[in-house]
């Protein structure tokens, strides 16, 4: 891979997760702000999410791999979602809302696979050279929240005042439209018939990986994994809502600093698996959460500010040592026949059916501790704490110690 195609696949993952990190975190407190939503219908609106997840390998399995380039069909999701952005922008009613925005994100989320897919075609070891050129959708998540924060203000007491959270769809057309324009641009990267030849619906989805539940560890892992995903969806819907709430200076910016620890852990995961295992490495990350959510229950019942913001830095522990090792120990147990379809169904179950639960559950619980232009935060983050807290005592004493087969030992 030469130093300009590089360059090209960098910029086209800061763009991409530029854009989700550009209304994604903001959603919540514009939602309850703008167009008066509910707890429920924030859940909603969030659990677009998961049903884009589930849908996302039919796009790209059934069509993708089968009939069109990787990159024009980038180019033209992203173009179909610039405009789905701009009716969001536009919209004044939450029944208006939420049907564009299931629309937006059944098209965008099958773009992520798609801008991975597009790199690894370009790359001649991608172990060596795909976390330097993600990295930068790391970097373009956190460049959207600064944005937000600190170049416009967009969240702060005035600016969610004068409705201007609003902006953040606009500004994320804008960038949907560049980078719809911008994958034409981009290597060509045509399907591979004889890859999918044969391919099942069922494969797409990972049902053939189904095979390996019978395994104790892995079946634990599985449930782990999605009930994990419940109390994980609480931080992304109420994140950004409780810290403008509770009038943190720039909520926005200051969220990003989740994504700057998650680029540090990501660096520490081969140092932590080698010496503490897998299992080890997978209980601090579900005790991440635990006590992240701890922290923002005591951390604002007793304005403790640095509670807070040592509770939004955990984002690295949280995610890298439970997600990513996560992947990796999927990747271990598959074996090279179910290697696809395991981590499709770990997809599935997590980021598809885990979430979906999690959004419910937390639209259902803020509405009950909602108050007239307040919520009982300290009694909300303590739900997701206790079931993060109940999903690490099941790991804990269910899933048995043993040698992971892979590079990390």
């Amino acid at each position: 891979m030469t130093l300009h195609t590089k360059i090209r696949l960098c910029v086209m993952m800061f763009l991409e997760f530029f854009i989700w990190g550009g209304w994604f975190v903001t959603m919540g407190s514009y939602l309850a702000a703008n167009l008066h939503a509910s707890g429920a219908q924030t859940g909603l609106a969030y659990g677009t999410q998961a049903w884009g997840a589930i849908i996302a390998p039919f796009i790209v399995g059934l069509i993708a791999d089968r009939y069109f380039n990787a990159e024009r069909l980038l180019g033209l999701l992203h173009i179909a979602g610039g405009l789905l952005m701009y009716v969001l922008y536009r919209t004044s009613s939450f029944s208006a809302f939420y049907p564009a925005l299931l629309a937006y994100m059944i098209l965008y989320m099958p773009t992520i696979a798609l801008v991975n897919a597009i790199a690894f075609r370009q790359m001649d070891d991608p172990s060596l050279h795909f976390s330097g050129v993600r990295v930068w959708g790391t970097i373009g998540w956190i460049v959207a929240g600064l944005v937000i924060s600190y170049v416009f203000a967009w969240d702060s007491r005035a600016g969610l005042a004068q409705g201007l959270l609003r902006e953040t769809f606009l500004l994320c057309s804008i960038a949907s439209f560049v980078l719809g324009v911008y994958a034409f641009t981009l290597p060509r990267t045509p399907p591979r018939p004889a890859a999918c030849k044969g391919m099942r619906l069922g494969r797409l989805l990972g049902f053939d990986a189904l095979v390996l539940l019978r395994e104790r560890n892995f079946a634990v892992f599985f449930v782990a994994s999605a009930l994990i995903c419940i109390p994980l969806a609480f931080y992304y819907q109420n994140a950004n809502q409780f810290l403008t709430e509770i009038q943190v200076a720039s909520p926005t910016g200051k969220q990003t600093i989740g994504q700057m620890s998650e680029v540090l852990f990501m660096l520490l995961i081969p140092l932590f698996l080698r010496t503490f295992g897998m299992k080890t490495t997978l209980l601090v990350g579900m005790l991440a959460w635990a006590a992240r959510y701890l922290l923002f229950a005591f951390g604002d019942a007793h304005g403790l500010a640095f509670m807070l913001i040592i509770g939004i830095a955990l984002h690295g522990v949280c995610y890298d040592f439970f997600f990513v090792s996560g992947q990796i120990y999927t990747d271990s147990k598959a074996g090279s026949e179910h290697k696809a379809a395991a981590q499709g169904l770990i997809t599935l179950a997590t980021y598809g059916l885990g979430m979906m639960v999690g959004f419910w559950a937390a639209g259902l619980i803020d509405d009950l501790y909602a108050a007239t232009g307040a919520h009982d935060w300290k009694s909300i983050w303590l739900y997701p704490a206790a079931f993060a807290a109940g999903v690490f005592i099941l790991f804990a004493v269910s899933f048995r110690n043993e040698k992971v087969a892979n590079a990390y030992g």
